[in-house]
C-alpha cells in the first residue's frame, strides 16, 4: 500500500511539472512595446533628447551601460503605464510587459531589484552550504567533491543571474541560460553518482560507468549549447530541456527518498522528497505572472525566493546522508 502511494506520489509530482512547462510555454508575447503611445513617446524623447545631445545620463546609470535611447525607453514604460492606470474608465490590464518583461522600478540602475537580491541570498545560501560541506565532511569522504562542485556550480548560475537582472542585455541573458542550464545538468549528473554509489570502485564496472556517465552529460551539455548559440535560441526548448532534466533528478530523489526512509526510518531521509515538492510548489509561481507589486516584485522574483530555503535545507541532507554513509561504513569496518 505505502509503495503504491509513494508511486502515485511520484507520478503526480512528474505530470505537474510536464504541465507547468505546458503553460509556461505557451504564455502570450508582450504587449506594451506595440502600444502606440509607447512608441510614440519613445520616439518623441530620442529625438529631443538623444539626437540633440541635450541628454544628461547620471554616472551610475553609465557605469551600468545605460544610453539616451534606452534611458527614455524606461522612461516611456513608466509613463505609458502610469496614463494606463490613471485611465477612467479604469482599465482591464492597465499594466503590459514591454519587451517581455513587467514594467520594474529602476533602483540604482538595477532593472529587477528583487531578482537580484535573491539572486544573492541563493548565492549566499550555496556559499553557506559549501561552508558546511567542508567543515563537517572528511576531505578523504569519495562524494565531497561532487558536492563541493555542485556549491560552485551553484554560485556561479546566481552570479550571472544577478548579472542578468541587473542589466539585460543580449550577453548576460545567454550567460544566465547557460549558466542555469549547467547548474541543472549537473543537478543530474551527481545524482546518480551518489544514489548508485558510481563513485565506489567494487564492483569494478561501477568506474566504466562513471566515466561514461561524464561522458554523456558533457555531450549533453556542449549539445545544448551549441544548438542555442549555433542554430537557434529557442526559448521553448530551452525551457523543455531544463524541466526534463529537472524531473529526471526529481523522480530519482524522491524515489531515493523513500526507499531511503524506509531502510533508515530517521526523519532526514524523507528531506530529499520534501525538498522537490517545496521547489515544484515555488516553480508554480512561474504561472502566476503578475504585474510587480509596488513596481518591484513580480512571480519570477518570488521564484528566486523560493528556492532559498530549499537550498540550505539541501546542503543539510547532503552533511547528515553523507555522516550516515560514514558511520556506516564504520560499523562494517
Amino acid at each position: 500500500m505505502i509503495v503504491r502511494q509513494s508511486r502515485g506520489w511520484i507520478y503526480g509530482l512528474t505530470s505537474w511539472l510536464i504541465l507547468l512547462l505546458f503553460l509556461i510555454t505557451t504564455t502570450d508575447a508582450s504587449l506594451g512595446d506595440r502600444l502606440p503611445e509607447f512608441r510614440n513617446c519613445v520616439s518623441i524623447c530620442i529625438e529631443q533628447n538623444c539626437d540633440r545631445g541635450n541628454a544628461v545620463i547620471p554616472v551610475h546609470l553609465r557605469l551600468l551601460r545605460w544610453t539616451c535611447p534606452s534611458n527614455c525607453d524606461h522612461i516611456c514604460q513608466h509613463i505609458t503605464t502610469d496614463q494606463r492606470v490613471a485611465r477612467d474608465p479604469p482599465m482591464l490590464s492597465p499594466v503590459v510587459q514591454y519587451h517581455g518583461k513587467w514594467p520594474f522600478l529602476r533602483i540604482l540602475g538595477v532593472q529587477e531589484p528583487c531578482s537580484v537580491l535573491f539572486s544573492f541570498l541563493n548565492l549566499l545560501a550555496h556559499r553557506r552550504g559549501m561552508t558546511q560541506i567542508k567543515a563537517r565532511i572528511p576531505a578523504n569522504y569519495p562524494l565531497r567533491k561532487y558536492y563541493t562542485l555542485f556549491g560552485y556550480v551553484g554560485m556561479a548560475s546566481w552570479v550571472f543571474s544577478m548579472v542578468f537582472h541587473t542589466r539585460d542585455f543580449d550577453i548576460t541573458e545567454r550567460l544566465d541560460y547557460f549558466a542555469a542550464g549547467a547548474s541543472v545538468l549537473y543537478g543530474l549528473y551527481y545524482t546518480p553518482i551518489r544514489i548508485f554509489r558510481l563513485d565506489q570502485s567494487n564492483p569494478p564496472v561501477k568506474a566504466t560507468l562513471l566515466r561514461l556517465w561524464t561522458l554523456i552529460c558533457v555531450s549533453m551539455y556542449v549539445a545544448h549549447i551549441s544548438y542555442l548559440t549555433l542554430w537557434r535560441w529557442d526559448y521553448t526548448y530551452n525551457m523543455a530541456a531544463n524541466v526534463a532534466v529537472g524531473v529526471v533528478q526529481n523522480v530519482l530523489w524522491s524515489s531515493f527518498s523513500v526507499k531511503r526512509y524506509r531502510k533508515l526510518k530517521k526523519p532526514w531521509a524523507a528531506w530529499p522528497g520534501m525538498i522537490v515538492a517545496w521547489i515544484v510548489l515555488a516553480m508554480s509561481l512561474e504561472l502566476l505572472d503578475f504585474a510587480p507589486v509596488r513596481g518591484l516584485l513580480d512571480a519570477h522574483s518570488l521564484w528566486h525566493l523560493g528556492t532559498v530555503g530549499p537550498t540550505i535545507w539541501w546542503y543539510n541532507f547532503l552533511v547528515k546522508d553523507a555522516q550516515q554513509d560514514i558511520a556506516g561504513e564504520r560499523l562494517k569496518a
